[in-house]
């Protein structure tokens, strides 16, 4: 046999080294793999077959200051699709499975796609996509009837990666009937950018699932009601379907919410406020020759001497639970409507109106405090010339000459006038003055308008004073457009007062004329306030001066019934108005119940025992029917109510103004006076303390021998 050349034993020896080397190689790293880092690969390996799983916290409960439930929760069954497990299913079997997923929760292939899109992937729409985690089950509809829940469960494979559970939802009890939805407000799914920036801040309480408030209380007190999740480590297999829990963290209820509502006079102003408008719709006026149209209210009752909110209503108004669930892009137009009356509106807080002869009281204040004496006496006349226009009284009503009380009982619009005009005359005659002194302004700016009161709730309006500075600034910010306007020929679709009112005002829209001063007087022009801005000012009528920041909470409680935080209502100011002159005012406000204005709606009302103070107001609007106020207080509360384009003050609201006054005394049998200490209910906590007005907690009653 040939031996091998030297050569070819020098390849064979190199391809045993190498071989060796390679096996050696693989070897060590095996003992490395398994030996040496094998905790940590294992660790790994377990990590990769267990995911997190949110677990929602059940939001905090809002109830009344008697402890009566006004937002609960209740459980949802809820259908959700793993997106991992429909991942793994072909084209065909995924679409099929969709389709069935769509069919059993009657909805349609493209809105459960839709919902399985992750937030800011291509294709993804807002508020309906995926924020959560992508290990989550994505829920695709919620509120399901429970034998669409028991066929998806019974039926597992139809449905493979198809969840069906329960989950908490917000419920509203409704105590007494009551709807409440404008101060209660709603929740819709965490954004995108929220949940970015929660997680900047690393805040824990939000999650891509989470829902937060997006108005009236739930928004304001949104991050002490949401609670903090929980979580859920659960095993999976290979294919991504659950095997069972790994570990679990608990979620943290959310705390609650005590407010300062009283359901049962809620109950009473609600349905007040929707009478009188029904009725008033039915109501013939004979200014315009038709029913009066009523298209929206509000009212509002406070506490005199605290600030609190006892009762809140608006109209129109809409149901709370519209948006348990998620809500559809028709419901959501209808709430943001004009035609419908934008429900969501709060016309308590956001509603802007003329005050009309409401603003009276206050117009006093600024003349006595000014130079005016009490026993000032001015002619009450039919109407009151300025320039070459004749202001005039409600139906040119005349009373002769009369003083400050019998003008605020009548009404008398031409005695106001001439105050008015007074000033105007003496401090600012020269209309191009910006600068020039007004009491009666300086007056309403004291007494909180034009400013937002600080009330506990989203979104509230501050009014506008329609002063120098307020023209001015009104008159830059639209010259242009009305000087564009009034240079070109009048077409069809410009009425002939539009163009008049283009060309005046593009040549002095910003002076400040004696007839702006007038109207200003009788809160007519462009002057607007709110009617909690309306019920404060009165409230300081009522309570010697004082100016709160109202609100709607009280308290909020731990789970545990621990007190975490007492709201008590701040005083903003104290109105620089000698007591006497409120003690005046508030004398000649008891007149218009007796023998003034609100009186023919007041007769066999027990005023001696119950004395009622109140001024009435008609505010008219270029264009629409009269806006019908009457503002009333006792020392104890104020009640408040507006109704727009329904006709006069004491006509549209003055019954339902008295069937509160009723109710809250007991004077029709009823009596629905918040107590002065608050029981608590049958709900959760079940150690929710009582609270008195003042926001301390009442000490417990102890048994005898303790």
């Amino acid at each position: 046999m040939r031996r091998p050349s030297s050569t070819g034993r020098m390849r064979l020896v190199v391809v045993q080294v190498l071989a060796f080397s390679l096996f050696a190689t693989l070897f060590v790293r095996l003992y490395y793999l398994q030996v040496i880092g094998g905790d940590a690969y294992q660790a790994q390996a377990a990590n990769q077959s267990v995911r997190d799983i949110v677990v929602q916290p059940q939001r905090g409960l809002i109830v009344d200051s008697q402890g009566r439930p006004l937002v609960a929760n209740r459980t949802s069954w809820v259908i959700s699709v793993d997106r991992t497990l429909l991942g793994k299913l072909g084209a065909g079997q995924r679409t099929e499975l969709v389709r069935r997923v769509a069919d059993v929760v009657s909805a349609t292939p493209k809105d459960v796609e839709a919902r399985l899109v992750t937030c800011g992937d291509p294709g993804s729409v807002r508020d309906v996509c995926w924020n959560g985690s992508p290990y989550q089950p994505v829920p695709v509809a919620t509120d399901v009837p429970k034998k669409v829940a028991l066929r998806v469960l019974e039926q597992p494979e139809d449905y493979p990666g198809v969840l069906a559970e329960q989950q908490n939802v917000r419920s509203y009890p409704r105590p007494f009937g009551i709807n409440l939805a404008h101060v209660l407000g709603y929740l819709s799914p965490v954004t995108e950018e929220e949940y970015d920036a929660a997680s900047a801040r690393d805040d824990r309480s939000l999650n891509g699932a989470s829902v937060v408030g997006r108005a009236g209380v739930e928004k304001q007190y949104d991050e002490w009601l949401r609670g903090l999740p929980g979580y859920r480590r659960v095993a999976v297999d290979s294919m991504g379907r659950v095997l069972g829990d790994d570990s679990v963290v608990e979620s943290t209820p959310g705390d609650t919410l005590v407010t300062s509502i009283d359901a049962k006079v809620q109950a009473v102003v609600e349905k007040q406020l929707a009478e009188r408008i029904k009725v008033q719709r039915a109501t013939f006026d004979p200014v315009t020759d038709r029913n009066y149209e009523a298209d929206s209210g509000a009212a509002v009752v406070l506490d005199a001497k605290t600030g609190r909110v006892i009762a809140m209503a608006s109209q129109p108004t809409y149901d709370p639970d519209v948006w348990t669930g998620g809500i559809s892009e028709d419901q959501l137009a209808r709430l943001y409507s004009e035609k419908a009356g934008t429900p969501l509106l709060s016309r308590a807080t956001q509603g802007q109106f003329a005050p009309g002869s409401t603003w009276k009281p206050f117009m006093t204040a600024g003349a006595l405090t000014n130079g005016y004496p009490m026993d000032t006496t001015l002619p009450c006349s039919s109407g009151f010339q300025v320039g070459n226009r004749v202001f005039r009284n409600h139906e040119s009503g005349a009373y002769g000459t009369i003083g400050f009380a019998k003008a605020l009982e009548v009404s008398c619009n031409t005695f106001f006038y001439r105050i008015g005009y007074d000033f105007w005359q003496r401090f600012g005659s020269d209309p191009a003055d910006i600068d020039a002194k007004d009491p009666l302004v300086e007056e309403a700016k004291e007494f909180g308008f034009g400013s937002r009161t600080g009330i506990d709730l989203p979104g509230e309006a501050p009014g506008r004073i329609a002063d120098r500075h307020w023209k001015q600034a009104y008159y830059e910010s639209q010259k242009d457009y009305y000087c564009d306007l009034s240079s070109k020929p009048q077409t069809a679709g410009t009425s002939d007062f539009v163009y008049t009112f283009a060309r005046e005002f593009c040549l002095e829209g910003n002076l400040y004329r004696a007839g702006d001063a007038v109207n200003f007087s009788i809160g007519q022009g462009d002057t607007i306030v709110t009617p909690l801005q309306l019920a404060r000012a009165y409230g300081a009528l009522a309570n010697g001066g004082t100016l709160f920041a109202p609100t709607v909470a009280k308290a909020l409680v731990s789970p545990e019934g621990e007190v975490l935080r007492r709201i008590t209502p701040k005083k903003v100011a104290h109105v620089d108005v000698p007591q006497k002159y409120l003690d005046f005012i508030d004398s000649a406000l008891q007149g218009v119940t007796r023998e003034g204005t609100m009186a023919w709606k007041m007769g066999g009302f027990p005023l001696d025992q119950v004395t009622v103070r109140a001024k009435t107001g008609s505010a008219e609007v270029y264009g629409k029917q009269s806006t019908g106020w009457v503002a009333s207080y006792t020392k104890d509360y104020v009640v408040v109510m507006m109704i727009s384009q329904a006709g006069t003050g004491s006509g549209s609201t003055g019954d339902g103004i008295r069937k509160i006054w009723e109710a809250l005394y007991g004077i029709d049998g009823t009596d629905v006076r918040p107590a002065r200490a608050a029981t608590p209910g049958t709900v959760p906590p079940a150690s929710l303390p009582q609270f008195l007005d003042d926001g301390s907690i009442m000490p417990p009653v102890l048994k005898a021998g303790e």
